[in-house]
């Protein structure tokens, strides 16, 4: 029996919440995407068919968080914390481009359609709308329940799940209201270029997806982790703290799961003795720690000469 408490019980919670989420949402994506290939088969649905390629890729994309998750979880504690990190980050940007080149390949696929236009077969419509119906209902449970668990302990990997079970959820409805319109109006000829027309609502989706994949993980591979508004509060403690040092030689951070860590070089009076140097790091570090959540702060006493070419 564990009568474990405390933090690192409340931690390994959050964990496995996480992680439970993460499956059910591999479980559902990949239960409603064969079914999902099916209707494409039966009713030709340009739009059908670029929701299973977008389906495909948030397949993808939940697996690398899966993944990622399983390994936090073996992983001991300061073992490749960075390493993970980037790991993390290169998954999404991996994920992005998996995106973009489903992107283009929809997007000519809706091209040819729109000047080649085909009426769809309703004998795939009594597996399709249902589906769609259901999926919508799912995304938008996993949608609100992800965005939860962000809240409560933010992770790139949790955004990133709540922001695409969002973007799934409008693309869902986005899917079912071409499939209802195509079929309710089948008798008229210009009912055929609603299918391929919202199509490219589907292909904006991706597009926006891929772009804030490749976009927001670029910056945390070139160790760009910091918002502005942290930077604000780094200079803020450092201004605080501006007569205990006398020289600042930059920042460095790097993201792992929900922990920041920031590296930050100061240069020190070679007289004072080295207690009056750790304790002035001592208290930048615990109020930095403080006002950053999940952060982990270290103070790196350095010189100028010290310090090898590209430094901070």
């Amino acid at each position: 029996m564990d009568l474990s408490f405390g933090p690192g019980r409340e931690v390994a919670g959050s964990s496995v919440s996480r992680e439970r989420t993460v499956v059910i949402s591999l479980l559902c994506d990949i239960g409603l995407w064969l079914p999902e290939i099916l209707a494409v088969v039966l009713t030709g649905s340009v739009t059908l068919f670029a929701d299973v390629m977008k389906c495909g890729n948030e397949i993808l994309a939940t697996i690398f968080a899966l993944v990622i998750l399983i390994k936090m979880k073996k992983g001991g504690a300061f073992t490749y914390d960075y390493g993970m990190g980037k790991f993390e980050t290169f998954t999404r940007s991996a994920t992005g481009i998996v995106m973009l080149v489903s992107l283009i390949i929809i997007f000519f696929t809706a091209f040819h359609r729109i000047f080649v236009p085909e009426t769809l077969q309703p004998a795939g419509a009594f597996i399709a709308v249902p589906m769609m119906i259901i999926s919508a209902i799912i995304d938008t449970y996993l949608w609100q329940k992800n965005y939860r668990i962000s809240r409560v302990e933010p992770s790139p990997i949790m955004e990133a799940q709540w922001r695409l079970r969002r973007a799934k959820s409008f693309a869902d409805v986005a899917v079912l209201l071409s499939l209802v319109l195509s079929f309710a109006l089948i008798g008229y000829s210009w009912a055929t270029y609603i299918d391929p027309f919202v199509s490219f609502v589907i292909i904006g989706f991706l597009l926006i997806a891929g772009f804030r994949e490749i976009s927001s993980s670029i910056p945390d591979l070139f160790d760009k982790t910091l918002e502005e508004e942290l930077q604000i509060v780094i200079l803020q403690e450092l201004s605080a703290f501006f007569h205990e040092y006398n020289g600042f030689y930059g920042v460095r951070s790097r993201r792992s799961g929900s922990k920041i860590y920031i590296d930050i070089f100061l240069g020190f009076d070679p007289g004072l003795k080295m207690g009056a140097v750790q304790d002035t790091s001592d208290r930048l570090k615990f109020s930095l720690e403080g006002k950053i959540p999940g952060s982990i702060v270290s103070i790196v006493p350095t010189s100028e000469r010290s310090l090898p070419d590209g430094h901070p």
